[in-house]
């Protein structure tokens, strides 16, 4: 299991510093903290969530598309174009809010966030190990963008970047279901939690 040596939130405010050097609250609190999209002005942690969420897809594709070329397993080809998908809808709202841009220029397996990198070369050395961890580092990979996503949507008051959030979040549940689908055709056995809680998963999987 992969296990976090920061905070979500820390690592949050770390990829930020360098880029820019610079579950979901109840229903009735987060639709308190909507506004207009019209609303220019972000506050801090809204920055940061976008700057990290754009590098934390790319890693996402990055090691989808390093773990095709070692196993060739479709899964990963398939998920990494939705992934390159995530990725060009966080920038749209980089650029609405004229944020810089961390993964410009970076080839993949490249990070300006130096706990992402960590956690890109990590994956990957363990991904290289057999198919079947593999598909345990996507499982991995979803599970923390879920965590990740949802802490952001509770911080954000937009409903423009809500709406990019909730459409990366069910991109990521069905990512998680295709990881969970092809390591139970491998294994025989049912899916196990690695990031969060084993209940989460498995209302996820329809368990």
């Amino acid at each position: 299991m992969f296990e976090k040596n920061l905070t979500r939130r820390e690592m949050l405010t770390l990829g930020a510093a360098l880029a820019v050097s610079p579950l979901l609250l109840p229903g009735d609190a987060a639709a308190a903290r909507r506004t207009s999209t019209t609303t220019t002005t972000l506050t801090t942690e809204e920055k940061n969530d976008l700057i990290f969420m754009r590098e934390e897809e790319k890693l996402a594709r990055d090691v989808y598309l390093t773990l095709h070329d070692i196993w060739g397993t479709p899964v990963f080809a398939n998920i990494a174009v939705s992934e390159q998908q995530h990725m060009d809808a966080i920038l749209n709202l980089l650029n609405t809010y004229k944020l810089p841009d961390p993964t410009a220029g970076k080839l993949v397996g490249e990070f300006v966030n130096a706990e992402l990198q960590a956690l890109y070369d990590e994956l990957i050395a363990r991904g290289k190990q057999s198919a079947l961890d593999a598909l345990l580092v996507g499982g991995i990979i979803e599970e923390t963008d879920i965590e990740d996503l949802q802490a952001a949507m509770a911080t954000s008051r937009l409903s423009n970047i809500d709406k990019v959030y909730a459409n990366l979040l069910n991109g990521s549940y069905n990512h998680l279901r295709a990881f969970a689908s092809n390591i139970t055709a491998l294994t025989g056995e049912p899916y196990v939690a690695q990031v969060v809680s084993q209940d989460v998963v498995d209302a996820i999987l329809g368990a």
